[in-house]
């Protein structure tokens, strides 16, 4: 049986959501799913109220409702979710459809799901998305890899709700078994370094100079205009000049405790892996792990 939506998506948190959102928008008809089935219906009666957005209530409906190759991406919590989730599909699809793990999943195990996946006579895509809430929303850098011979069948999806740049969109394939993980983990290795120099840029300006954080916002506002010019440094920016309620900067009532989701460490350890030295990285992996023992170093 064939249905008639271009892609599935299982998995209705923010990021989920907004990638379907993206892909309606850019004249795709999406199945969702998400197990806890009443977040379905809140979401076909509230963002996806009036879209082309199909509701399903079970993995079989989700796959009855796909053209063939049926295209099925993963937008859960990483780990154990995805192997389970595959498990549960491999026997509701046909040769030749593919599962599309969009999450932050360790390369390595989308190295291992890549080849189950094969063995079953299916295709895998592991892909990076980048650019958080608002980019799942308006335009993300997608980052695929895995089984290539299923690259052609959802190009056109993904380089359609991608980001572009002077018109070229920021997607495409990466390679094989997990490179498009492999890139979004070092790519949020990158990010944890620019963080920890952000944070060290701020901690000597507001502890060592004494700056105000009005002073501070100027500073980091210069530097968007010029060479720094980023999201990032956009964002602290912003932050510098926001106040609570009562007048005062609301980033000092913010706990100075980061927590981490793993791509940042396992940057590291690939780095040590393969002789590579990334400094910057590991010291802002550590920066995370000292800042979370706040009952020891206060």
């Amino acid at each position: 049986m064939s249905g008639s939506a271009d892609i599935g998506v299982i998995g209705l948190a923010v990021m989920g959501r907004n990638l379907i959102m993206n892909m309606n928008d850019h004249g795709f008809t999406v199945a969702a799913y998400n197990r806890t089935t009443e977040r379905v219906d809140e979401f076909l009666a509230g963002e996806a109220d009036g879209s082309s957005v199909v509701g399903v209530h079970s993995l079989e409906e989700l796959v009855d409702a796909l053209k063939q190759p049926r295209r099925v991406m993963l937008m859960i919590k990483a780990g154990t979710p995805v192997d389970a989730t595959i498990d549960t599909l491999i026997p509701l699809l046909d040769a030749g459809d593919i599962i599309i793990d969009g999450g932050n999943s360790l390369f390595s195990d989308t190295i291992a799901r890549t080849k189950r996946v094969e063995e079953a006579g299916l295709r895998y895509i592991g892909t990076g998305v980048s650019g958080g809430e608002e980019g799942a929303r308006h335009g993300p850098s997608i980052m695929p890899g895995g089984s290539t011979d299923a690259w052609p069948h959802v190009k056109d999806i993904f380089q359609s709700i991608a980001a572009s740049v002077d018109d070229v969109p920021c997607c495409d394939w990466v390679g094989a078994d997990g490179a498009g993980h492999y890139v979004k983990m070092v790519h949020n290795g990158i990010e944890y370094g620019d963080m920890q120099v952000i944070a060290e840029a701020y901690d000597i300006m507001h502890r060592g100079l004494g700056m105000t954080h009005d002073e501070m916002h100027e500073v980091f506002a210069e530097w968007d205009r010029g060479k720094l010019d980023s999201y990032l440094i956009e964002i602290t920016t912003d932050i510098m000049a926001f106040r609570d309620e009562d007048g005062s900067p609301l980033l000092e009532r913010i706990l100075d405790a980061a927590g981490q989701k793993g791509t940042g460490k396992w940057t590291v350890i690939s780095s040590m892996e393969l002789g590579q030295p990334m400094t910057l990285v590991a010291e802002a992996v550590y920066g995370r792990v000292v800042s979370a023992l706040k009952d020891q170093r206060v």
